[in-house]
């Protein structure tokens, strides 16, 4: 599998180089090694199951989301900003509104805690 970066240049899938990029968004946050290649391995294999031999470097950044935004929202903010090169305050609004209205359609004990707001 090949990524293609924004510059043309392509380049072998990295496992470690998804890990790399989700550990800087989930620096002070309470998320486990284990946690990081668990989310990683995710990645690759929804790649994988594309089937496409090279694929954009965009659509890396979009597998990582959803995983991701499960593993700890703050993080997923955090990649989501730089990812999405957010340039206001009202997109990190925005982001946080979606992400209180995924929450709150979410089934009763059918998500991750997410713990209180108090941080």
């Amino acid at each position: 599998m090949s990524v293609v970066k924004r510059s043309g240049v392509t380049e072998p899938f990295s496992r470690e180089k998804v890990v790399r990029g989700v550990r800087r968004a989930c620096q002070g946050r309470p998320v486990e090694e284990d946690a990081l290649q668990q989310l990683a391995h995710q990645v690759e294999e929804a790649i994988r199951s594309s089937g496409m031999a090279e694929l954009p470097s965009h659509e890396v950044g979009l597998a990582i989301l959803g995983p991701l935004r499960e593993l700890d929202e703050v993080a997923y903010l955090r990649f989501a900003s730089v990812y999405r090169a957010y340039s206001s305050v009202e997109d990190f609004e925005q982001e946080i509104a979606d992400l209180r209205a995924a929450r709150e359609a979410a089934p009763v004990g059918g998500g991750k805690d997410t713990g209180s707001s108090g941080e």
